[in-house]
């Protein structure tokens, strides 16, 4: 018997906010410094906190996602970091592309560091990354290693060809890209909002700001306005991608690479090879309770895990 589709999360708030603790209300408050800069030919959002001369921290989000998915998080780090989040080409607030590629996502990443004097600090900036982003983040890690100090991968499944084809066995075959549907109204579009992959999820007031910066505003040819998202509905079909597990063997640079331990993308057998492929020396870190989107599910786990990262690696910077 089929299981029950997971209700969209917000529906019952009917635009209204959830409830938030004062720890998620504090991080907000901490607005960051919003900008654009080119990056591989096209405009980059980027938002930013800390000053320019700290340790760089680099935030790259997943797929159809946007820099506000780290706004909630990034504070945490501005007193000891300059922390920077951009949004890929195709997400977010930056600039769409006819064709996407690795390539181009590593030049964002390259435009990002240098526009944003993320390397202005006493040493190499550090990346983190969930999801999608880990991907041209460990093709950076490969053929580009020795600009960074180390990156730290979220819930990003490093698959072998073979690891690939047995998950996608039986799945129907994608439906041809189309444009993002057009909702009359704020509220009616936030109601719409749904993680993917899906999963239950108690952390609203996440899962709500998230969705708000989802959002664009649009005028219907007939002349009437609405909303629909923020991401390019076309990138996936026009994306050349890369061997993402061959990049995590070529990696130059430290890496940790961490997971939830409910993860649907994190079964034994990928948790397994990810660490046969990954170089000696990387670290290894689940964290508990946690599903696929662990920014929202376990966000303050998260920043001790990546804390407890940065230490070590300051430690062994310090003693070199």
């Amino acid at each position: 018997m089929a299981s029950e589709p997971i209700p969209a999360p917000l529906v019952a708030f009917a635009g209204a906010r959830p409830p938030a603790p004062p720890w998620f209300t504090g991080a907000l408050a901490a607005e960051p410094e919003r900008s654009t800069h080119q990056g591989a030919g096209v405009t980059i959002e980027c938002l930013a906190w800390g000053e320019r001369g700290k340790p760089g921290l680099l935030l790259l989000h997943g797929g159809s996602a946007h820099a506000d998915w780290w706004s909630h998080l990034a504070p945490f780090f501005a007193r000891t970091h300059r922390v920077v989040a951009p949004s890929w080409s195709g997400m977010g607030g930056s600039d769409w592309r006819p064709a996407y590629s690795m390539d181009d996502l590593m030049g964002e990443m390259l435009a990002t560091i240098d526009a944003t004097g993320l390397d202005a600090g006493p040493v190499k900036p550090v990346v983190v990354s969930h999801s999608f982003g880990s991907f041209p983040a460990m093709a950076f890690a490969a053929t580009h290693g020795h600009r960074i100090g180390g990156l730290i991968t979220i819930d990003s499944p490093f698959l072998s060809k073979e690891l690939r084809a047995k998950r996608d066995f039986g799945r129907p075959s994608s439906r041809e890209p189309r444009d993002t549907l057009v909702y009359d109204s704020f509220e009616q579009a936030l109601a719409r909002f749904r993680l993917m992959p899906a999963q239950t999820v108690e952390n609203l007031y996440i899962v709500d700001n998230i969705a708000r910066h989802s959002l664009r505003e649009v005028t219907r040819k007939d002349g009437n306005g609405g909303w629909t998202w923020r991401f390019d509905p076309f990138m996936w079909s026009r994306m050349t991608r890369r061997e993402p597990a061959e990049d995590l063997a070529a990696a130059t640079c430290r890496l940790a690479v961490t997971w939830g331990s409910d993860s649907v993308l994190f079964p034994d057998e990928v948790k397994a090879y990810v660490r046969r492929q990954a170089p000696s020396g990387t670290f290894f870190v689940e964290i508990p309770e946690a599903q696929h989107h662990v920014l929202i599910d376990q966000p303050l786990a998260l920043v001790t895990v990546m804390r407890t990262v940065l230490s070590a690696w300051d430690a062994e910077d310090k003693a070199r």
